[in-house]
């Protein structure tokens, strides 16, 4: 079946429609990853955007059922060059047409998604839809004013409290969007989580005493979460606290500092970090579109992007909060960023990391 990318500027793909067929309004963004595409599919932080793979084959390996970052797809459309058909792994259990089917997701394929790329970086992120029908500019217009993604923590985010079990550190978690591999890096330590919806108070969370505090991922704008910053806040100094990308973006806002909306965001498995504690450089994993631009005072920073120089970690100066941009849990090295959660552990335990940068 045909089908339409109509953008906010106007520009208009003509493909075809897999997966389920629905009209869809979302964020059209870019991941530049050449595999991953399960993970990019289920990863909460994609809620409300229409995500373009620019690799031009995807869906080669099939999907598993292992591999899942949440529940169910979270993507609003999902585009690709050319879509494989006769997906080929001894861990394969379904097709991608089949899966995004099965999540009432719409695909579309036989794009150029180059040209697609380029638009978005050179004039941003901008909404799109997708259609299956002729749409008036009327419509168009209207549909493209009614989309907004301000809810979107309150999508993804947990509805109860939940506990993993572990034996190790107790982890008090604030969910925007966990992934599921967040979750495997942490029970792989050993670690008890307790999970709580975005919009919990400090004082449920600090009355299951833990031994730390994790600030998940998530979707959308920082600044969409005023209360959330609040709760932050109140939690600042009574325990150690650790952050990923939303999260660490929270954070920043939660101890002064400021955060802008980058041009086209960073996503994607292939990202140079450099990490300015071991002098060392790192290839990431990354999925946001917002960024920490003024660095709250007392922090320091401790990652740096090296393809734009954005900031990528930050650790405070005298008390035991640190946070990241990037994915350690993702494995696109495969496992070089896996340290991250050690340091955390080594903060819960009462060591100072911050001091080997500022001694």
């Amino acid at each position: 079946m045909k089908a339409q990318l109509i953008l906010e500027n106007g520009m208009i793909f003509e493909g075809k429609a897999f997966g389920h067929i629905k009209e869809s309004v979302g964020e059209v963004v870019f991941n530049t990853g050449m595999t991953g595409y399960q993970e990019v599919l289920t990863d909460p932080s994609y809620y409300g955007q229409i995500v373009t793979m620019t690799y031009p084959l995807i869906g080669n390996y099939g999907i598993n059922l292992d591999d899942m970052e949440s529940d169910s797809a979270k993507v609003r459309g999902f585009i690709v060059r050319e879509k494989a058909d006769y997906p080929n792994n001894w861990r394969c259990e379904m097709e991608l047409d089949g899966y995004l089917k099965q999540n009432r997701i719409i695909g579309l394929e036989g794009i150029d998604t180059r040209a697609l790329t380029k638009i978005l970086r050179n004039h941003g992120t901008m909404k799109g839809i997708i259609t299956v029908r002729e749409l008036t500019q009327s419509q168009i217009n209207q549909k493209l004013k009614a989309f907004h993604n301000k809810n979107a923590v309150a999508e993804v985010t947990t509805k109860e409290i939940h506990e993993v079990k572990g034996s190790g550190k107790r982890i008090a978690v604030m969910d925007f969007g966990i992934k599921e591999n967040i979750i495997r890096s942490f029970k792989k330590r050993n670690c008890a989580l307790t999970i709580f919806p975005a919009d919990i108070s400090a004082e449920e969370i600090l009355k299951i005493n833990p031994d730390g505090i994790f600030l998940s991922n998530g979707p959308g704008d920082p600044k969409d979460l005023p209360e959330v910053i609040r709760t932050i806040k109140e939690l600042i100094g009574k325990k150690p606290i650790f952050g990923i990308c939303l999260g660490h973006q929270l954070l920043a806002l939660s101890l002064g500092g400021n955060t802008e909306k980058l041009k086209f965001g960073h996503r994607g498995c292939n990202h140079p970090v450099k990490d300015l504690f071991e002098n060392k450089v790192y290839i990431t994993s990354q999925n946001h579109g917002y960024v920490v631009t003024d660095l709250p005072e007392d922090m320091i920073k401790t990652h740096i992007n090296l393809n734009d120089g954005t900031v990528e970690g930050m650790m405070h100066k005298k008390l035991p909060i640190f946070s990241v941009q990037f994915h350690p849990e993702a494995c696109p090295g495969p496992k070089d960023t896996a340290y991250i959660f050690d340091r955390f552990m080594e903060l819960m335990e009462g060591g100072f990391p911050c001091q080997e940068i500022t001694a």
